[in-house]
């Protein structure tokens, strides 16, 4: 996988998680589910880079 689309995907993933738990500790149930959805979507992101990079093997 290339390494910096790589770490864009960690790094959006890591940001969803931070939301998520920022949001169940002040209550804000919006930035809770935010989070998650930014979780989601990083690793639906890094699974299809993932995917891309073993078709070409």
């Amino acid at each position: 996988m290339a390494g910096g689309k790589k770490a864009k995907n960690v790094g959006k993933t890591v940001k969803g998680k931070t939301k998520e738990v920022t949001g169940r500790a002040v209550g804000n149930e919006s930035l809770e589910m935010k989070g998650r959805a930014e979780q989601a979507a990083g690793d639906a992101k890094q699974t299809v880079q993932k995917a891309k990079d073993t078709l070409k093997h």
